[in-house]
């Protein structure tokens, strides 16, 4: 639209698909109807996936194979950060039958269980944190695919083994009832995805310390998102499954060049060198605890009144 003079107003109509390449070339922030996701992760859509996924349109036209070829390139790039996500998880298996050892010992005291759990940790220099990072950085990109799929209008009527349509949920099986916040389809996209990811935390999980309502709550997650992904685009289950299914071949590699021995070799020499000086991070959690610890004790044992 013009600017506003002597009472009279020039509007211009576009009429076009919702394509973002397109918009942004119609006027200045014209591509901002097209929703890439939240400021900040929303660049990842424009300067990587976007023009990536519009590089391969070029040369494959299956948008399947499309989709896999990104996984797979994302996953190349993101490799050093899953190599280091897998070393952070071995060494807490290695730790496992001492963490198991400490939670005997201190019973059901989890204050004293989490204080020597920490201990434990500076004497072989382990952070407990250094795998969730890696983890934590790759975050943004799964959450750029979110808004990535359901924006794309390339996918629309595009059809992909049983999937119609990727730019909507593949329907396998139509039920007579609706269930709630699951709807009455089942996505198969969904499923594998569900399955994949419960896979993927089991095996985790065999690595891992967590205890209690934190292993729960990692097979929680998949069976929540099943049920909001349900109606979302196949595409973007597709992606999902299909990077829990890369990640197995990628751990499959890393494996044989992770060996557990040399790992806990290397913890007990740190052991004997006296762990390594304790983080400004790790100083205060663990005054923290032990406050807690000290208000717990006030609590169960009042001083009587005379």
């Amino acid at each position: 639209a013009s600017d506003l003079a002597d009472g009279s107003l020039q509007l211009i109509y576009f009429y076009g698909p919702n394509n973002y390449q397109l918009l942004k070339k119609v006027t200045p922030g014209f591509g901002k109807n097209v929703y890439l996701s939240i400021a900040g992760i929303n660049l990842i859509n424009k300067l990587v996936v976007v023009p990536v996924f519009n590089w391969l349109e070029k040369y494959i036209s299956s948008y399947g194979i499309i989709i896999l070829i990104l996984v797979l390139l994302i996953k190349i790039v993101l490799s050093p950060l899953s190599y280091q996500s897998y070393l952070s998880m071995a060494k807490m298996k290695v730790l496992k039958p001492e963490i198991d050892e400490i939670k005997e010992r201190t019973g059901g005291d989890q204050q004293k269980f989490q204080q020597e759990q920490m201990k434990l940790y500076q004497q072989v220099g382990v952070n407990p944190l250094s795998g969730c990072v890696p983890m934590l950085l790759q975050l943004p990109i799964l959450y750029a695919m979110f808004s990535f799929f359901p924006s794309s209008i390339e996918l629309r009527q595009q059809s992909f083994l049983w999937a119609d349509d990727l730019s909507t949920y593949d329907s396998v099986l139509n039920l007579p009832f609706t269930i709630p916040l699951y709807g009455s389809h089942v996505s198969l996209f969904v499923l594998l995805m569900t399955a994949s990811t419960i896979l993927y935390t089991w095996s985790n999980n065999q690595m891992s310390t967590a205890q209690g309502p934190m292993k729960t709550m990692t097979y929680l997650m998949p069976l929540i998102f099943m049920f909001v992904l349900n109606s979302f685009p196949a595409a973007l289950s597709y992606y999902y499954f299909l990077s829990n299914i890369v990640t197995f071949g990628q751990q499959a590699v890393i494996r044989r060049f992770v060996n557990e021995d040399k790992i806990k070799k290397a913890l007990e020499e740190n052991r004997k060198k006296g762990g390594r000086k304790k983080s400004k991070f790790m100083s205060r959690l663990e005054d923290a605890m032990k406050a807690n610890e000290e208000v717990q004790k006030q609590k169960s044992n009042p001083k009587k009144k005379r």
